[in-house]
């Protein structure tokens, strides 16, 4: 029996290429869209078609459908990961740049693990983590410091806030997926998610009444191409990506796109979306980014044994 043999090299080197500039592009085309289309309806209108999208592909090659009880624990998930995360990071973009909004986002890994110190009690506080953490917390508060003397203008606090708790409510439904039953498939596993989370999100933009005054012939063609450009690029084609890299590369180096993914987001903000990059902006995501790689490398001491990976999810846009 061969051995099976590792991808020609520019398949892996074409896997990287979109997870890292896919994703970290998504950031600008949420921002093209929610300019037209109310927030939480824009993020529905992705995830409803992302996750149909998804199901349909799994069930054609095979994989069963979730369960009755996997169906509840998708929808229990998705209230964190889709309607606070996804919806408050579609809404906070219409306040914040969305080189600013990856960034922010970044900071995901940082909210995990102090979840995981001071609630879970699963992890101990080591010196490296702790300079993780608070370089984190400096990344952030750099970026919404009001002080002039940092340079551009500090960023708007409502969006900066809703960003903090889109990244905790990650955070949250990332431990929840830890506990509930979901498929086995990751495929069907996250197309159960995206596809709950897409409703729930209509269900929310229908109670914010986001459908008063909305007329969809009103809605400019950058917009569409936005949608479809997030739907097709960011959640189906670079899923893909994704799990095909998981399953050829380490996760060591696959989860490299979490720090490449705010820099590209930065770059194409300033190139394609007319976005400023400053002293505020350049210590902000250094910091961050400083923190991100820190807490994503540093040795695990546990204080238990759960079921837990230091490699990390999908974050913000990244599914």
């Amino acid at each position: 029996m061969e051995a099976p043999t590792h991808p020609r090299t520019w398949k892996v080197l074409l896997a990287f290429a979109i997870i890292y500039f896919v994703w970290g592009s998504t950031f600008l085309a949420i921002r093209v869209g929610v300019r037209e289309i109310p927030p939480f309806l824009f993020a529905g209108m992705r995830f409803v078609a992302a996750g149909a999208a998804l199901y349909v592909w799994a069930r054609f090659t095979g994989t069963p459908s979730p369960s009755k009880r996997e169906w509840i624990s998708a929808s229990a998930i998705a209230v964190f990961m889709f309607v606070f995360d996804y919806g408050l990071l579609f809404w906070a973009e219409k306040r914040v740049p969305s080189g600013i909004a990856a960034v922010m986002m970044a900071n995901i890994p940082v909210f995990m693990a102090i979840s995981e110190i001071a609630i879970l009690k699963t992890q101990r506080l080591t010196v490296r983590l702790a300079m993780g953490l608070v370089a984190g917390i400096a990344g952030v508060a750099v970026l919404v410091s009001p002080t002039s003397h940092l340079g551009e203008t500090a960023i708007d606090t409502a969006g900066a806030c809703a960003l903090i708790v889109a990244g905790i409510s990650w955070s949250a439904g990332t431990a929840l997926t830890r506990k509930l039953p979901l498929p086995a498939s990751k495929a069907m596993s996250s197309a159960a998610q995206m596809f709950a989370g897409g409703l729930l999100l209509t269900a929310a933009a229908t109670l914010l009444g986001e459908f008063r005054g909305f007329q969809v012939q009103s809605v400019s063609r950058e917009a569409w191409l936005a949608l479809a450009y997030l739907t097709v690029a960011g959640s189906i084609v670079a899923f893909t990506a994704y799990v095909w890299l998981i399953h050829h590369e380490s996760p060591t180096k696959v989860g490299t796109y979490a720090y490449v993914n705010p820099v590209v987001a930065i770059l194409v903000g300033y190139f394609l979306g007319g976005e400023s990059i400053g002293p505020r902006t350049i210590a902000g995501t250094a910091l961050v980014l400083l923190s991100v790689i820190v807490i994503t490398t540093a040795p695990v001491r546990r204080t238990s044994a759960p079921e837990w990976t230091r490699t990390p999810q999908p974050p913000g846009d990244a599914e």
